[in-house]
């Protein structure tokens, strides 16, 4: 089974920490959709059946409509990948989330706040959503797989091994009860750096593209095939920027100029 995870797009994100260095706040939020057009552009030319989209497509508090219906555009691109979204802390399913209030196209999945499973063919995707900002039980103990047989995926937000309090406030999630209960697949988010391997079962991608100095490295999406013989995954770099700290020497420099030439 082919499939595209990504996570933590976090779409009209603010970009606060960036706004005092020029105007790189407003060019990360081009290069967020210049990201975003890319997976999608992917997905159409490989036909990749499924996306998963684990929380913080958007940001609740900023989003605006036209960011909105850009998106469900983007999905109408392909019509025939079906696409399952596991809302976040930033963009948690609320009375008054776009999640609810918008007309989303056809082939797009979203899940609520109690654990839902969506049977296929050969396969059971399991998926569970952000109701408020903060999360203490998503109802993962009680959940039992029934057809083992099948291929099993969830698609949640939370934190893996969360053990302090803070981490617990967003749905705190046992890699070994994950384990225990069997699921070919965990497209995780929530978290911005990726826990990528090649043949991984509980997968972070990390931040679609990079939120600021504080999210060194490449970003971008998780792809391959799920098999009860083992998955096969890729990492692709969709974010053009990379942050990185250097460290110089600036002894003999004595102006802006020098420090930029240098």
């Amino acid at each position: 089974m082919k499939f595209v995870h990504i996570a933590d797009m976090h779409f009209d994100c603010p970009f606060s920490t960036l706004f005092d260095r020029g105007n790189l706040g407003e060019i990360r939020r081009i290069e967020q959709r210049d990201a975003f057009k890319k997976m999608i552009d992917y997905i159409k030319e490989k036909n990749i059946p499924f996306l998963f989209i684990s929380g913080d497509l958007y940001e609740n508090e900023y989003v605006k409509e036209t960011t909105i219906k850009y998106i469900n555009d983007c999905f109408k691109e392909i019509p025939n990948t079906k696409i399952f979204i596991a809302p976040g802390n930033h963009d948690p399913i609320i009375k008054n989330s776009y999640y609810k209030k918008f007309e989303w196209n056809k082939n797009v999945k979203i899940f609520d706040s109690k654990i839902e499973k969506v049977e296929l063919d050969n396969l059971n995707i399991y998926g569970f959503g952000f109701n408020d900002f903060y999360c203490s039980n998503c109802g993962l103990k009680e959940l039992v797989i029934e057809e083992k047989e099948k291929l099993n995926i969830l698609v949640i937000h939370g934190t893996l091994n969360g053990a302090s309090i803070e981490e617990k406030e967003y749905n705190s999630i046992s890699e070994k009860e994950l384990i225990e209960k069997g699921f070919d697949y965990v497209a995780l988010g929530h978290i911005h750096k990726n826990n990528f391997k090649n043949d991984g079962k509980i997968i972070y991608p990390g931040s679609t593209i990079a939120m600021g100095f504080d999210e060194l490295g490449e970003h971008g999406m998780v792809t391959g095939e799920i098999s009860k013989l083992g998955n096969k995954l890729e990492f692709i770099k969709l974010d053009e920027l990379e942050f990185k700290k250097q460290e110089l020497d600036c002894t003999e420099l004595n102006s802006i100029e020098e420090i930029i030439e240098k």
